[in-house]
């Protein structure tokens, strides 16, 4: 989650009202922030704070905290306006770049009067939104130039690795290439572009260099200081909807400094948008929803003024409330939603907790009992259980794996939109790549290895109010010099032995086994797993020299309501 520091003079300079380090405790929370440790540095005060949600960007600085603060406390109420007005700037965007880095949005803000806070927010803006909402820039990249240095119209254009301009922090010029092995950004962010034939450039008329998007920016342009009136504002990336939502957040952030928004039209090969877009965003929710749910005593009325402190325009019709909320803000995907910030806007720490009236008994399930009763069986085969995480990313899935295309059981992934780390980006959709992952950390044990796991897949299913849902299954793996399929089928042949079910193995195809060593496993006419022997390029792919062969089944279907 992000972490950022925020002046507590800046804050309330923000706000208009000064607060004591006790109430700021609790006013972060408006923010869906905790405060996590406060210092004094140089006579000024400063907060530590730490966002619980990687869905609000607009809530990562000083800027969003005091506008959420100043909704929530009544100061304001209903949906904040911001005005934009058009310029006669345009950005030209380069056809070339359409498999390069496709997407640039712009707008320009004027009138700042930015002190040293200000500047230090800005840049943690920029870094947090491109960190973790931008997948460390490859969704997102944020640029920020002094405008007055800027002679439109500016070009987002594919350039040659041999073109030169002076990167930020240096004074002579570089080539292209040479900023991706030299500089400390190049170097850290140069592969996501270092193999495509051109690199992205944004240039103005004169052919100033404003930056290298996702990159590094110009020294010449890029560089904004406490002088810096008026400012132009780069967003580059992949998604067209990601980066505009991107420079909703920073613009808005900049108006609460005083800033004035004028938008920029964007000509790209094949069609032409106006950025900024901050039209707000519509939505409805039945009040009786948000009444059984919060559990409290809450009338249309004080529900409508408690939505108007989190920032929406409400309007209450026939037991529904028709919502408009402000562009910066794409996270209210359901009503439970917008009921969570009914919640935040009455304070957790003013509902009363009730102690459940149960006329029951807990007890452990059935299930449960027999996936424990799986794991013994598993250890008395002599296997040595481990465990591993449930969260991982595409390349372990599929590409490591040998897969070009989803394939059992190894479908489409569900993935997390913002990740905190591209290293767990999705849940996994089968188990066996985390047990080759394993292996392949553990090369320096002694082997015979003997592996099992008992873990949950989760699968993308539209029939399900979630779209998705878990299935547990058991996954075996054998590695040593003499490993056969033959060894794996031996230990399934005793696990359905024990369960009581006769099973077949049909042999198929499959890129992660070897050809002639892999089947699936069908139990009473139904697929539920696969067996074989893993390919050798699967193998390279995780560094493993062990031939390796084991199962992989579902659980589910092999219970028949009691445990062994």
């Amino acid at each position: 989650m992000p972490k950022f520091d925020v002046s507590k003079s800046d804050l309330e300079r923000l706000i208009g009202k000064s607060f004591t380090v006790e109430e700021w405790e609790n006013l972060f929370l408006y923010a869906k922030c905790e405060l996590d440790d406060v210092w004094e540095e140089n006579g000024e005060v400063y907060f530590k704070a730490d966002s619980k949600d990687t869905n609000r960007p607009d809530l990562w600085s000083a800027e969003g905290i005091a506008r959420q603060v100043k909704w929530a406390l009544g100061m304001e109420r209903g949906l904040p306006e911001y005005e934009v007005k058009k310029s006669d700037v345009v950005v030209y965007v380069d056809e070339k770049l359409k498999d390069i880095r496709p997407y640039g949005v712009y707008a320009i803000v004027e009138g700042l009067q930015l002190d040293e806070e200000a500047l230090k927010q800005m840049i943690n803006l920029q870094e947090k939104v491109a960190l973790t909402f931008g997948r460390r820039r490859r969704e997102v990249a944020i640029g920020v130039f002094d405008f007055d240095k800027v002679k439109p119209p500016v070009y987002y254009r594919a350039a040659e690795k041999t073109e030169k301009f002076v990167p930020l922090g240096y004074d002579e010029e570089m080539a292209l290439e040479e900023i991706l092995e030299k500089h400390e950004k190049g170097k850290e962010y140069g592969h996501l572009i270092k193999d495509k034939p051109y690199y992205p450039l944004l240039v103005d008329s004169e052919g100033k260099v404003l930056s290298m998007p996702p990159v590094i920016n110009s020294e010449i342009t890029g560089r904004v200081t406490t002088e810096t009136k008026n400012v132009f504002v780069d967003i580059t990336g992949w998604d067209l909807n990601k980066i505009l939502l991107a420079l909703n957040v920073v613009v808005t952030a900049l108006a609460e400094r005083g800033g004035k928004i004028r938008s920029v039209k964007v000509v790209y090969p094949d069609f032409e948008i106006e950025t900024p877009d901050l039209t707000p965003r519509e939505f409805e929710v039945e009040l009786e929803y948000i009444k059984n749910l919060t559990g409290l005593e809450l009338s249309d009325e004080e529900i409508k003024e408690l939505l108007e402190r989190m920032m929406y325009e409400v309007e209450l019709e026939d037991g529904r409330a028709k919502l408009r909320y402000p562009a910066f803000r794409d996270d209210i995907m359901h009503a439970r939603d917008v009921l969570e910030d009914v919640l935040i806007a009455y304070g957790y720490n003013e509902i009363e907790p009730e102690e459940p009236k149960l006329a029951v008994q807990g007890r452990g399930e059935d299930f449960e009992d027999f996936i424990t009763a799986i794991r013994e069986l598993m250890a008395g085969f002599g296997l040595q259980e481990v465990m591993t995480f449930n969260l991982t990313n595409r390349e372990a899935q599929f590409e490591r794996m040998n897969l070009k295309e989803p394939l059992f059981p190894a479908r489409e992934l569900v993935e997390i939109e913002n990740p905190v780390s591209m290293k767990w980006s999705a849940l996994r959709s089968w188990l066996l790549p985390s047990l080759m992952d394993f292996l392949s950390q553990n090369t320096h044990e002694e082997y015979p290895q003997r592996l099992f796991e008992v873990g949950k897949a989760t699968l993308i299913d539209e029939e399900c109010e979630t779209l998705t849902r878990s299935e547990d299954r058991l996954v075996v793996v054998l590695a040593h010099p003499r490993v056969t399929f033959t060894e794996a089928k031996e230990i399934l042949d005793g696990l359905m032995r024990h369960l009581g079910f006769e099973y077949e193995v049909e042999e198929i195809e499959h890129p992660s086994f070897i050809p002639g060593r892999v089947g699936k496993v069908v139990v009473e006419g139904k697929e539920i797993g696969i067996i074989g022997e893993v390919h050798p390029l699967v193998l390279e792919n995780w560094g493993l020299e062990m031939p390796v062969a084991g199962f992989e089944v579902a659980l589910r279907p092999l219970y028949r309501g009691s445990f062994l």
